[in-house]
């Protein structure tokens, strides 16, 4: 039988992020959210922003933005505001649904927290974050991480 190889530091938190992933996909179920608007949602975090303004801080197109707000705006997660002298800039921002699922994704990540502080005790689990946060800045995502403008995957 042929011996499995370790498993890459890379390979690990890949892997981590699809459980974090999946464990608060199922607390919002029935919300109608998928993985992709959580990127939207992050940046109405900072406050309404209009599609092109989404598309240039998330560097992605101004259509995928467009697509993915009229889907949040269906499920009641987002709401367009009321339109100013240039109907093409129209504003968005989270509904107190939006805000609720914000509150529950984040209550699900707390609860990952506690658990995974709880199995490696708090000086290794404050070890492993404080290095993850200095890996993500190695790798030139610390500052989109701060600023909210995390492109999604894939999005063309």
């Amino acid at each position: 039988m042929e011996e499995q190889p370790e498993i890459g530091v890379a390979a690990a938190l890949s892997l981590l992020g699809a459980v974090v992933d999946e464990a608060v996909l199922d607390a919002l179920d029935g919300t109608g959210l998928r993985r992709a608007h959580g990127y939207l949602v992050q940046r109405l975090l900072l406050g309404p922003a209009t599609a092109t303004d989404m598309a240039d801080d998330l560097g992605v197109s101004q259509q995928w933005v467009s697509k993915a707000l009229k889907e949040l705006v269906a499920l009641g997660h987002v709401e367009v505001l009321a339109a100013g002298a240039d109907r093409r800039r129209r504003p968005a921002a989270l509904t107190a649904s939006g805000r609720e699922a914000v509150r529950t994704a984040r209550a699900t990540r707390a609860s990952i927290d506690a658990r995974l502080r709880a199995a490696v005790g708090p000086d290794r689990f404050d070890a492993t974050r404080a290095v993850l946060l200095a890996a993500l800045d190695a790798l030139g995502a610390g500052e989109r991480v701060r600023r909210r403008s995390v492109r999604p995957p894939a999005t063309g």
